[in-house]
């Protein structure tokens, strides 16, 4: 059992893991999930993130889902996660403050790491002790020894 039990994934890993789950990162991760390695943890802001995300022309186009379809996803990832209601969290140096939603979320559910692809998240590194990771990161450190 690895020794992250919590994780905050962004709302662009969740698309490319609907757009492209036979992609070797995304499917590692994945079948981490399915398996019950980590438990995912969101916010009622970042699901409304993801529906609307869901809703981006360029991102319809992509996956060809029909408005069911995309609600389902939604419900799907709520369903399956930790969600949480995030307090604000000041002070951090970041230049899109529609990051601090991730952070937020990571912060109240006692997450050990966020996975991300957002160069602006990543260049933090960390905050509150929670590692920042990329998914091919994030799933290395799902097989490294406890």
């Amino acid at each position: 059992m690895p020794s992250i039990e919590r994780v905050v994934l962004d709302t662009n890993g969740l698309i490319s893991a609907a757009a492209a789950p036979k992609d070797r990162t995304i499917a590692g991760i994945l079948t981490a999930f399915r398996a019950g390695d980590f438990t995912p943890v969101t916010s009622r802001r970042l699901l409304d993130e993801l529906a609307g995300a869901l809703n981006y022309p360029r991102v319809r186009q992509l996956l060809n889902w029909t408005d069911t379809r995309r609600a389902q996803f939604v419900e799907d990832i709520a369903g399956g996660s930790l969600v949480v209601e995030p307090a604000v969290v000041t002070g951090v140096a970041i230049r899109d403050e529609a990051d601090l939603a991730v952070i937020e979320a990571a912060v109240a559910g006692g997450a050990d790491c966020i996975v991300t692809g957002d160069k602006d998240l990543l260049a933090l590194g960390a905050h509150a002790g929670i590692e920042i990771v990329t998914p091919a990161r994030f799933l290395a450190m799902l097989s490294e020894p406890a």
